[in-house]
């Protein structure tokens, strides 16, 4: 079956998937198909993997690899499809996962001056995805915006002019006068893996735990900062490009430690 990779992946770029949906995907299919070790695809063996995973990863990655198992089915045309697992959902982000704007801070003083301490920033302050960091050319810099195509949806990011400015900085300092301001040494734009590789780097320096430090929790935070500044769903959900507000919704999850805050003081009003 692992022939059927290649046509696997045309068929979800031919969906307009994001390219890095698209390399979960096939990553996903391609370790199931591991561990079936040339067995034939069956109902039962796709439900015994669900478990199989299910003892070692948390309810939301399971249910990401079925969604790709899933469309891998139907690409085969096998008539199978395997249920996610059942997710009530939580009022409030735990502790163990939440950025807060110190660490973030934390983590541009031990970054400061290096290739991650601008792209972090790029990120925190414009709220793109990591997959999005390409928007950032020089072009863009100096036009003020860009125009970002993610999903079938296209829409403009303003780059603030602060932001701007020490990104021509660091476009200077590198000698880039065209074309994309974050690259590799061999040119390429950079992509999630050096990106998240070079924000691990700086976990112990900083002070900030490692399943803190991920590009997407950056987003997280400009959602969060945002919304404390203007209380508008609507228009931040337009600025992440969520099709559905109720995404937006669960970036803003308060963090356990301010939840139960909350609750300690309703239950001082609420006791006798």
């Amino acid at each position: 079956m692992y022939y059927q990779l290649a046509g696997y992946s045309s068929h979800l770029a031919a969906e307009e998937r994001a390219p890095a949906t698209i390399e979960k995907y096939v990553r996903d299919v391609s370790a199931f198909l591991d561990w079936l070790g040339g067995m034939e695809i069956s109902k039962e063996q796709a439900v015994k993997y669900k478990q199989h995973i299910a003892e070692s990863r948390a309810a939301a990655g399971v249910n990401a690899t079925i969604a790709a198992l899933n469309k891998f089915f139907v690409f085969l045309g096998l008539g199978i499809k395997i249920k996610p697992l059942k997710i009530q959902r939580q009022t409030f982000l735990q502790k163990e996962k939440e950025l807060s704007r110190d660490e973030y801070i934390r983590l541009l003083e031990a970054a400061r001056n290096s290739r991650i301490y601008y792209v972090m920033q790029a990120i925190c302050v414009t709220g793109i995805r990591i997959s999005e960091l390409k928007c950032f050319t020089m072009e863009a810099l100096q036009n003020g915006h860009a125009v970002i195509t993610n999903k079938g949806k296209t829409r403009t990011i303003i780059i603030p002019q602060a932001l701007s400015i020490i990104l021509l900085q660091y476009a200077k300092q590198q000698g880039i006068s065209e074309g994309y301001i974050f690259i590799t040494r061999t040119g390429k734009p950079l992509d999630r893996r050096n990106v998240w590789a070079d924000m691990k780097k700086l976990c112990i320096k900083a002070g900030v735990p490692q399943e803190k430090v991920f590009p997407h929790n950056l987003r997280r935070l400009f959602a969060r900062e945002f919304y404390s500044l203007e209380k508008d769903l609507n228009r931040l959900a337009d600025i992440l490009g969520h099709a559905d507000v109720n995404t937006t919704r669960i970036y803003l999850r308060e963090s356990g430690i301010e939840h139960q805050r909350k609750m300690e003081k309703l239950a001082r009003i609420l006791l006798l």
